[in-house]
């Protein structure tokens, strides 16, 4: 909070402080600076200074450095929630075409399936700029050269996926989070499937619930650590309900 003082001069008719005739008032007032909005991870141009760093991500199959910046989820580690999907998720199924990864991040999940389906190619669906370009750069320095990076409406519109993973931005809140799952969800072919991580205390059984109401069968593969995996179907039924997403006041 910063003080700052004026001077402010009186004329005709005001009590002469001078021999000019003129009255001179000091007047103090405190000016306060409004501080910033702290940056979100799911902003689309985080205002937050760079600070780069790296992680490390090691898995039973592959050990990567990735790097991070201010501004993008789970600088400084990589999300216990998205190495449980990596390590306890389902296996590379022969013959799939098109996966995602929605929230993709600087890509831990995105270039790990990609490397498990060298034959496929994968959508790393990220709206954080800065994300995306850490990605780019992560993929390169991974060798890994079947991820496309983009922006949510980057996706061709014929695009079917075989495959959705995804550690899904709960912090959100309710209706964007509804919108995001339902645009995503209902571009699995036939016989695909997404495959989740929630944190228990941040709603995973309540958003099971929601996707199982709206048509897509859902059901846990796991439960470790505080996390849910759900394993997710494409809709088969038309909605039945609209029962209420996960708090939005948590965080992912």
């Amino acid at each position: 909070m910063a003080r700052t003082c004026f001077k402010v001069t009186g004329g005709h008719g005001l009590p002469a402080s001078n021999n000019s005739g003129c009255a001179t008032w000091q007047v103090a007032f405190e000016v306060v600076s409004q501080p910033d909005k702290p940056t979100q991870y799911f902003d689309a141009d985080p205002s937050a200074t760079s600070n780069r760093s790296s992680v490390q991500l090691v898995l039973p199959d592959l050990s990567i450095e990735l790097a991070t910046d201010s501004g993008v989820f789970a600088k400084n580690r990589v999300d216990p929630g998205s190495k449980l999907l990596l390590l306890d998720g389902p296996p590379a199924v022969e013959g799939d075409r098109n996966l995602a990864d929605i929230g993709a991040g600087y890509g831990p999940i995105a270039i790990t399936i990609a490397k498990r389906n060298p034959d496929a190619t994968v959508w790393a669906v990220e709206v954080n700029a800065r994300a995306r370009v850490l990605c780019e750069e992560n993929a390169q320095t991974a060798g890994v050269a079947n991820i496309r990076v983009v922006e949510p409406d980057g996706v061709p519109d014929d695009i079917v996926f075989d495959r959705i993973w995804s550690n899904p931005p709960i912090r959100i809140g309710k209706a964007a989070l509804q919108e995001l799952l339902s645009r995503w969800l209902t571009r699995l072919g036939d016989d695909g499937s997404a495959h989740l991580v929630v944190q228990k205390h941040l709603g995973s059984d309540s958003l099971h619930r929601w996707m199982d109401a709206n048509g897509w069968p859902t059901t846990r593969r796991a439960s470790r650590a505080g996390y849910r995996l759900l394993d997710v179907g494409a809709r088969r039924d038309e909605p039945t309900d609209q029962s209420p997403t996960p708090a939005q006041e948590g965080q992912r």
